[in-house]
């Protein structure tokens, strides 16, 4: 409403909520660790870790939701070492809660409700939440969630309460969507990769968590503990397993990162250790632009301009030079920002190189070559991972084909072909069809229209091969 239909309306929301999370971090870490460079380091971390940055740009709600719940917990800990301010705290960790919940539902509840009780039990301080403040607050959660809700199950009835809170909710947490993610190894390595350049220290920083759980006052670090174990448990045990689901145990972490760099810059009997790691770090950063030569001259075919793959290589290598530099010169706060600029330094390159790749992972020149070219006026046929791109860049009506294939995980009010005859009967009633699809499909069409149909390869664009369908006369 406010942009248009556009790219930039699409991702303008979840940038802004980029940019909340990274200022909602900074001042939980302000309030937890009281201690404004640990704030800062921790909400660098999160800025320009690759997974946050790249849910930043893409048109998810799990951006929305993990801001939503980082800062549910960021207000509970506010009430918890304010006293004078716990009921203003709870009403607004209550607010939020509520949102998160009008986000991704009932999960907006079950983790911080969690996480709460499993640290207030650590704590022996169970007490804190029987009090008139607490109800206010559950009076407030009520306010915030209870209108849509009930606006839905009037308007939508059992639709609502079967899509939404039994497909979406429940059949996800005893059903795997992707069979092959249902693993014990899939989000440690997801969040270790995801967490990258970061990943090293997020490692150290759990090593050495016995050292501030020593300390006297180690009230945020358990809460922090509380939190993420919290998240990891409900979407471990959840059949269904995306990337993107674990997406709120990332806050949590990059505080546990920021303060152990911070505890390390001024322990000058372990700085050995971040040495190393930085080390590490600047080798994998050089490995970067030497991969991307290989890789080029390998797959010289798929790119359009090798001038491009040179200004990313100089890139990476003139950022290396510099991380390698503050090392030998052992500035070493200066070499741990210059690992923050890796991710940006990789977008920024992007306007220059996206033509080599953007074929390949977006269905807009497909899209555009159809319209410029086609007189479609009725149902384009597309491989499943396409339909979605061609839908929005076209605005026609689309179906699915997939021979064979699983149909969508929640059901999808579109066509979707996973027979011949499906598709054989879809072609008659059209006439003439418009595809895009995958290479192994032509040939599934070429079969399914024998002498009956006249398939024609009209242009292949990245891993999409657009195809004619006619129906020959009788």
């Amino acid at each position: 409403m406010l942009f248009g239909v556009n790219a930039f309306a699409a991702r303008f929301f979840p940038a802004i909520f980029g940019i909340l999370g990274v200022v909602t971090l900074y001042f939980l870490g302000l309030i937890g660790f009281k201690d404004r460079t640990k704030a800062f380091l921790s909400s660098i971390i999160l800025m320009s870790c690759g997974m946050y940055i790249g849910l930043a740009k893409t048109v998810f709600t799990d951006m929305f939701f993990s801001v939503f719940i980082a800062m549910t917990f960021t207000f509970f800990y506010f009430a918890y070492t304010n006293e004078k301010k716990k009921l203003l705290g709870l009403l607004l960790s209550a607010v939020c809660m509520g949102l998160a919940v009008l986000t991704k539902g009932p999960l907006g509840i079950l983790i911080p409700f969690l996480a709460v009780i499993i640290f207030l039990a650590v704590k022996k301080n169970l007490k804190f939440l029987f009090c008139k403040d607490t109800l206010f607050a559950f009076l407030m959660l009520l306010v915030v969630i209870a209108p849509w809700y009930i606006l839905m199950i009037q308007k939508y009835g059992n639709a609502f309460i079967n899509e939404f809170i039994l497909n979406d909710n429940l059949r996800r947490a005893v059903e795997a969507q992707h069979q092959g993610h249902d693993t014990w190894y899939y989000y440690p390595s997801l969040i270790m990769s995801g967490m990258l350049p970061w990943s090293l220290f997020v490692v150290g920083a759990l090593i050495f968590l016995y050292k501030p759980l020593r300390q006297k006052e180690n009230s945020f670090y358990i809460f922090l503990i509380c939190w993420a174990i919290s998240v990891f448990a409900i979407f471990q045990a959840a059949h269904s397993k995306v990337g993107n689901y674990i997406f709120p145990i990332f806050a949590p972490l990059a505080l546990f990162a920021g303060g152990f760099i911070r505890d390390i810059l001024d322990d000058s009997k372990n700085k050995s250790i971040l040495y190393v790691v930085l080390s590490i770090i600047s080798f994998f950063v050089l490995a970067i632009p030497i991969a991307l030569f290989f890789s080029a001259k390998k797959n010289i075919q798929y790119i359009d301009n090798m001038n491009e793959v040179y200004f990313l290589i100089a890139l990476f290598l003139l950022l290396a030079v510099v991380i390698l530099f503050f090392i030998f010169r052992k500035k070493l706060s200066a070499a741990i920002f210059s690992i923050a600029a890796i991710v940006p330094v990789f977008l920024c390159s992007l306007p220059v190189t996206h033509n080599n790749f953007e074929s390949y992972i977006s269905s807009k020149e497909a899209s555009e070559y159809l319209l410029k070219n086609a007189n479609i006026n009725n149902t384009i046929l597309c491989t499943r991972i396409f339909v979605r791109g061609v839908k929005y860049y076209t605005d026609k009506d689309v179906a699915v084909v997939e021979i064979s294939g699983k149909k969508f995980f929640s059901p999808h009010p579109i066509p979707f072909f996973t027979t011949d005859d499906e598709v054989k009967e879809f072609l008659l009633k059209q006439g003439v069809t418009y595809c895009v699809v995958k290479k192994s499909l032509v040939k599934d069409l070429e079969r399914i229209g024998g002498k009956d149909f006249k398939v024609t390869l009209l242009k292949i664009i990245g891993n999409e091969y657009i195809i004619k369908v006619e129906r020959l006369p009788a």
